[in-house]
């Protein structure tokens, strides 16, 4: 199974809906990864509006 971000909070699943944000609204367009282990404590995570650890997407389609 493809792995499919979903375009609300760019989280990457292999479900039919996020486990983050509960969205069925996933792509398989998805460009560019970047993986939070501590979102508390990233800047990056805090920038792009994170909370959950994970693998997120960059840009969605």
């Amino acid at each position: 199974m493809t792995e499919k971000a979903c375009r609300h909070c760019h989280y990457i699943t292999n479900e039919d809906r996020c486990p983050v944000c509960g969205s069925r609204d996933l792509s398989d367009e998805w460009f560019d990864l970047v993986i939070i282990l501590d979102p508390e404590n990233s800047k990056i995570a805090q920038r792009l509006g994170v909370k959950v650890p994970g693998k997120y997407a960059i840009r969605v389609r």
